[in-house]
């Protein structure tokens, strides 16, 4: 095993990374789940430019290769995803998720947006896998994977303005101790946290389901570091896997 970087991350990124959380109800619904959440400090953010327009057009390119003129609800990565939403009460034909989102747009080409949301959405559409990516210094609190009581706030925009929400009881939704981060597990992040062309700080959120395989999750993972890698060479980076069977652990990311 080789180590992608010899930065560390602070104290605090640390910290938080450690009090990430999964509510036992949220596991009884997919008892397979798994997650892997990676803290990235020293980012050099920006608009898009050529890495990371390739980074997403190699993705584009594998994807396609995977998909192989399949819908993107045809595969069993995106299949075992929509009937976890329908666990919950959602709709996936309404609101999906977003590497399902992502890969109904590979045809037309994913927008360019900015280098580091380029590079996770890259990683989201390669290994069929939702990614979630949002600035940490925005975060109040530890990030909480939990069943929604109804009455959490959710900032997000319509129709061109800010707009405030709530989740439906018993919606599957990360929060911190402001509000909602993502609804529907992995399908509208806030408008609070959300990553921008300033971000230097990020989390990202790598979901998994029994049908991504036993190193699916892993494997994106690294593929995700060795982007930010790639991007900002001087970039802090560490990761922690949560899953039911498996014990509360820190370590840095590393590839083989």
């Amino acid at each position: 095993m080789t180590e992608l970087t010899a930065a560390e991350v602070s104290e605090r990124a640390r910290a938080f990374l450690a009090a990430v959380s999964v509510a036992p109800d949220v596991l009884e619904l997919r008892p397979g789940y798994r997650v892997l959440v990676m803290v990235a400090e020293g980012l050099k953010p920006g608009l898009p430019d050529e890495i990371s327009d390739e980074l997403l057009a190699r993705a584009e390119t594998r994807a396609r290769i995977t998909l192989d003129g399949r819908a993107p609800e045809d595969v069993p990565q995106v299949t075992g995803w929509r009937a976890a939403y329908r666990a919950f009460g959602a709709k996936p034909q309404r609101t999906r998720l977003s590497v399902e989102a992502l890969l109904r747009r590979l045809d037309a080409g994913l927008p360019r947006i900015d280098r580091l949301t380029d590079a996770y959405n890259a990683v989201s559409i390669a290994n069929l896998v939702p990614v979630g990516g949002e600035d940490l210094d925005q975060y109040q609190g530890p990030a909480r994977l939990v069943r929604a009581a109804g009455d959490e706030d959710f900032d997000t925009v319509a129709h061109g303005e800010p707009a405030a929400g709530h989740p439906k009881p018993g919606e599957v939704i990360w929060r911190d101790d402001a509000g909602v981060t993502c609804r529907q597990w992995n399908w509208r992040q806030c408008t609070r946290t959300r990553m921008t062309p300033a971000t230097t700080n990020a989390v990202f959120i790598i979901d998994g389901l029994a049908a991504l395989g036993c190193n699916g999750l892993t494997g994106a993972g690294n593929d995700l570091a060795s982007s930010l890698i790639r991007l900002s060479p001087q970039a802090a980076i560490a990761s922690r896997l949560i899953a039911a069977d498996q014990p509360r652990t820190n370590r840095r990311t590393q590839t083989c």
